[in-house]
């Protein structure tokens, strides 16, 4: 994994949908890590509320589409994308530096071959000086995403016989093809049907 910037503090800044400054990301990072002193079982307990608490859109039939951290986090659910983009919030609220990370991946159920992005999270765990990628997407069965700092395990397995591959890079912020369609739909099912599939 190779960090877009140097700077660590570009992996805690707040913007318009990385709003982690809302009250109510704040609020809720704070009472999720209460009396948790060790990083890396805040970013573990974060990792594991926004999986588990936070519907996957798609999977829950849920047709909002939600983009921006503090909307993922009242209407409680999102894409893959949008829980990035909440995950990534409540790190940055509690100090813990995240980005994001963009897999390209067949659709599931594959149709056609068609390949599309999915998106995840970077974590910087200034404890043991490393970075790690987890997926927040949430788990169903056939998907086993879990928090570890020795052994990635995010939900999909990828094929890349089939031109399956994870990009490197560690982002500052969510990529602009990704944000300019979670914006431009209003319903999953529009959302689903024009899929970004490349990071620009």
């Amino acid at each position: 994994m190779k960090p877009e910037s140097d700077k660590i503090e570009n992996y805690l800044t707040a913007d318009s949908i990385i709003n982690w400054k809302d009250p109510a990301i704040i609020e809720t990072a704070y009472e999720l890590i209460a009396g948790i002193r060790n990083e890396t079982a805040k970013a573990r307990v974060l990792f594991e509320w926004v999986r588990d608490k936070i519907s996957h859109s798609n999977d829950a039939g849920i047709k909002i589409v939600t983009c921006v951290a503090s909307d993922v986090l009242k209407h409680k659910t999102g894409s893959c994308y949008a829980k990035s983009h909440l995950l990534a919030a409540l790190l940055r609220a509690a100090r813990i530096p995240s980005g994001f990370c963009y897999q390209v991946l067949r659709r599931d159920p594959p149709f056609e071959n068609e390949l599309i992005l999915h998106g995840l999270n970077g974590i910087y765990l200034a404890s043991i000086e490393k970075w790690i990628r987890v997926d927040a997407r949430g788990n169903k069965p056939g998907v086993n995403a879990q928090f570890s700092i020795e052994k990635e395990q995010l939900a999909f397995h990828m094929d890349i016989s089939a031109g399956e591959f994870i990009y490197d890079t560690i982002f500052t912020a969510p990529v602009k093809n990704v944000t300019d369609k979670l914006l431009k739909y209003k319903t999953v099912p529009e959302l689903w049907r024009d899929l970004p599939d490349k990071l620009i």
